[in-house]
């Protein structure tokens, strides 16, 4: 039997950040911020409203921050002349707040010269209901044709705020992620797969293991192939980490639970985003709720490959390199003005089919080391999934390695491609 070792973060204790020393005065308090499970080693990083006075992001390191409602904050990234660097963007909207569907971040990448290395943005949506949001800045060398962002040197991480007249002007929390990326020792092919099996597998069946799903990117729970079973309420955004070794393709499909009470129809009422392990956006697929079972599946995703950065589309590109990638349920608020506040049945079924393949030969080590999907980071063994769900494709297993030092639980994998102008309108709770 194949063995594929996962890199998932240790699952104890998810902490609310109740106190920070020093800082903005928002990453200080306690906040309105409880619904998201921050990095419990997350530094503190005052973003500047100058160049000039930006604090300087390590690669593979997790940092805390946070955004006024008329924010534009810099974050420096010291860059050699071969590393491909990502940083993404988590922001978590106050409790209760009032927000607009245009709401959210927009983040991007710049050189000394001011020149857009990459722009990716994110916004609330048409629930507009205060949720976490997701958005990456990136410095890529795969981007086909530029030769702007090349150089060693300064560049700088610019977090804005997107705010409409009638929005709480409350203070959103952050949480920034830097991941950086080897060259490789050989140049390879330089275009994505063309042909591969994009044929939708039977669903995962079988018993559900109960698995209760985490509040945050850097405690995801671990899930692997299987059957889950957790309780969900509305408002609530829960964080799981796949295991998806080179070759291997991911199929998930999110069901939620019919209920006894209530009517109407609730659109987007669960939503259910992919995210790579650098916290890179995917795709996503949302069902409406009529009190009656739903279920939303992912539409199918090419097995991991180096080459799928040179595709254009999100759903190719961002299934770019092995790692935990991440699961991100949320059910709607509005679902409990419909039919109550819960809990109610989430039930989640993942395949991870093909044979696992070699990865790519890299020059050095990516920051945080080890990132590469075949290399345990550390982290609690999963509970396998139902047995039965196995079928033709090779059980996975998850190795544990130990704890984890400061500034290396966070599982981030090593490139997220260029995205320019892109905006992403509404969805799952750590993202779209």
């Amino acid at each position: 039997m194949a063995l594929v070792v996962g890199r998932i973060a240790v699952v104890g204790a998810v902490l609310c950040l109740t106190g920070v020393v020093s800082g903005t005065p928002s990453a200080q308090a306690a906040g309105p911020w409880g619904s998201y499970g921050f990095d419990a080693d997350a530094r503190v990083a005052d973003g500047a409203t100058s160049t000039g006075d930006a604090t300087a992001l390590a690669p593979g390191t997790t940092y805390r921050s946070s955004l006024p409602v008329d924010g534009r904050l810099y974050y420096r990234l010291d860059l050699d002349a071969s590393s491909n660097v990502y940083v993404s963007v988590t922001a978590v909207p106050g409790s209760g707040t009032t927000v607009s569907a245009t709401d959210g971040i927009k983040v991007s990448v710049q050189d000394a010269n001011s020149h857009s290395c990459s722009i990716d943005t994110a916004s609330l949506g048409t629930d507009r209901r205060p949720r976490p949001l997701t958005a990456l800045g990136a410095r890529d060398f795969s981007r086909a044709g530029s030769t702007r962002c090349q150089d060693a040197g300064a560049y700088y991480v610019l977090v804005e705020r997107v705010h409409r007249a009638g929005s709480s002007s409350d203070t959103w929390g952050l949480e920034l992620a830097t991941v950086s990326e080897p060259g490789l020792k050989e140049a390879g092919a330089t275009s994505a797969p063309e042909v591969w099996n994009s044929a939708s597998p039977v669903p995962v069946t079988g018993e559900a293991v109960s698995r209760a799903g985490a509040s945050g990117f850097t405690g995801a729970t671990s899930v692997e192939q299987g059957v889950w079973r957790d309780d969900i309420v509305p408002g609530q955004t829960l964080f799981y980490a796949v295991p998806v070794d080179w070759g291997r393709q991911l199929h998930v499909t999110a069901e939620l639970g019919s209920s006894g009470d209530g009517d109407g129809i609730v659109s987007r009422a669960l939503v259910l985003s992919l995210y790579n392990p650098a916290r890179g956006f995917v795709d996503d697929v949302s069902t409406v709720y009529d009190g009656s079972q739903r279920a939303a599946a992912l539409k199918p995703l090419p097995p991991v490959a180096y080459t799928n950065r040179y595709d254009v589309s999100d759903r190719v590109s961002g299934m770019r390199f092995a790692g935990s990638y991440y699961l991100v349920v949320h059910l709607s608020e509005q679902v409990a003005d419909r039919f109550g506040e819960g809990p109610f049945d989430l039930t989640l079924r993942v395949r991870v089919a093909g044979t696992a393949t070699a990865g790519p030969e890299y020059v050095g080590e990516s920051e945080p080391r080890g990132v590469f999907g075949t290399t345990a980071l550390g982290g609690e063994t999963s509970t396998t999934g139902n047995a039965s769900a196995a079928g033709d494709d090779t059980a996975m297993r998850l190795l544990a390695a130990g704890g984890i030092g400061t500034g290396t639980a966070l599982l981030m994998g090593l490139g997220v491609w260029t995205v320019v102008g892109r905006r992403r309108d509404g969805g799952a709770g750590a993202g779209r």
